[in-house]
């Protein structure tokens, strides 16, 4: 596939960047172990300005307040065109066994046991871009 040399990458402000999260469920978890990135698909919801994730990750991977990385996009297929959205923070595990269970509740998983974990990650930084064609004539 072949991605139309007319693309433009723009990036979005902060506040639009949260909007375009909020408005998803699904994303990636990414993190460090061994040295090595790791990602994982995960859900996800936005609640008190906390991004809450639910990801198969071991929560011995993820070491308390680790600095982790959660990226969102939609992206349509052939055009190229749409946005995508990364948060970085640091995290905790969420151990509290009535707000763990709303959340699994509330968030669908992809793995269920010791790969099955719930994190509370404070967004710190969060950025976003626009994937689009230029307005027809612009820049001609």
């Amino acid at each position: 596939m072949t991605i139309p040399a007319d693309l433009r990458m723009t990036e979005v402000s902060g506040t639009e960047a949260l909007w375009l999260l909020e408005g998803s469920t699904q994303g990636r978890l990414v993190y460090v172990q061994r040295e090595l990135a790791v990602i994982r698909p995960a859900m996800h919801v936005m609640e008190y300005g906390r991004l809450i994730v639910r990801a198969p990750v071991q929560a011995a991977a993820v070491p308390g307040r680790a600095l982790l990385t959660y990226q969102v996009d939609e992206i349509r297929a052939p055009a190229g065109t749409g946005w995508t959205v990364s948060a970085h923070g640091p995290a905790d595990v969420i151990t509290n066994p009535d707000e763990a269970a709303h959340y699994r509740r509330t968030l669908r998983g992809w793995a269920h046991g010791p790969h099955d974990t719930l994190l509370r990650l404070h967004p710190h930084q969060v950025s976003g871009f626009r994937l689009a064609r230029p307005a027809s004539g612009a820049g001609r």
